[in-house]
């Protein structure tokens, strides 16, 4: 039986691992090989690889990770778990079964592309969630929001850190006088109307296509879809989540437990609203120390 396996094997799963390697402890990392930010062709704001293509960042993780014995990393799905705190038991695709006494959940979300030609193609380029991550790389360039909804008010307060250029595309959707006399203020146009595609200029440049009025082009587009846990495994466990503007993520307390004795969770999974490799590198790494810690005899 291992101490800890180990779902999902991105950035906050293998922090997870490394933490709990380095305290000898066995553990077994689940992993598909899909992260999150795979479309994105690099990664900002972790210190040591800050501007590295992120595949690559996860390809030098797993090659580090290999001088500590007892972790091991397997290519595999997980389907379902079972079992109670001390011995878990967790089923692959492939049908092997896999035992230990604490788990740690770090799959992930799945970002919801909505229906509009060209969105999904530019996602992760053109296209882009969080200003920690690509902001720098535009900062003082024509940006576009997309409204998703009153949270939007504060990513453009947010915004005027990187850029006085900002133009916000109502999409359709309804704006409170409120809101939009806040915007007004601020210097920031909104267009009304309904995009209808989304053409992509190489690099972060993207015209946004809409259903009247002319078509406007931007040096970057973020948007923030909403999404959802890459996998459903937490359901059949009942575990506690909270529902967010952007999606359900796991509930976890200030040592990462989720609301069954001895399942853990870490990265997007509990934190979509901020999706960042820094936030889920430390998250993880805290869980596999609590782990760690809630083993001790």
């Amino acid at each position: 039986m291992d101490d800890v396996i180990i779902i999902g094997g991105s950035f906050a799963g293998l922090a997870a691992a490394l933490q709990l390697g380095r305290a000898r402890r066995k553990v077994t990392v689940l992993d598909t090989g899909l992260p999150r930010n795979r479309f994105a062709g690099h990664s900002h704001g972790l210190l040591g690889h800050d501007h590295k293509p992120p595949l690559d960042i996860l390809a030098e993780a797993r090659k580090q990770l290999e001088r500590y014995p007892t972790i091991r990393l397997v290519n595999a799905r997980a389907d379902s778990i079972s079992g109670a705190i001390d011995d878990f038991s967790v089923l692959t695709a492939d049908g092997e079964s896999h035992r230990a006494r604490r788990l740690i959940l770090s799959y992930g979300v799945v970002d919801q592309m909505p229906d509009v030609p060209g969105f999904a193609e530019g996602w992760g380029t053109s296209i882009v969630p969080c200003p920690y991550c690509d902001g720098f790389e535009v900062a003082g360039q024509h940006w576009g929001l997309v409204w998703s909804g009153p949270q939007s008010q504060n990513s453009a307060r947010l915004f005027h850190d990187w850029t006085d250029r900002l133009t916000l595309f109502a999409d359709g959707h309804e704006i409170s006088p409120d809101i939009r006399a806040d915007l007004a203020r601020r210097n920031i146009p909104v267009v009304n109307s309904r995009i209808t595609g989304i053409a992509r200029h190489g690099g972060h440049n993207a015209t946004v296509k809409l259903d009247s009025g002319p078509n406007v082009t931007v040096d970057i587009l973020f948007a923030h879809p909403r999404n959802k846990p890459s996998a459903s495994l937490h359901e059949p466990l009942g575990l506690a989540t909270v529902d967010t503007p952007l999606g359900i993520v796991l509930k976890v307390d200030e040592r990462r437990e989720t609301s069954t004795p001895g399942i853990y969770a870490a990265g997007d999974l509990t934190n979509p609203l901020i999706p960042s490799v820094t936030t889920a590198s430390w998250q993880g790494a805290m869980a596999g120390i609590f782990v760690q810690q809630s083993m001790l005899a």
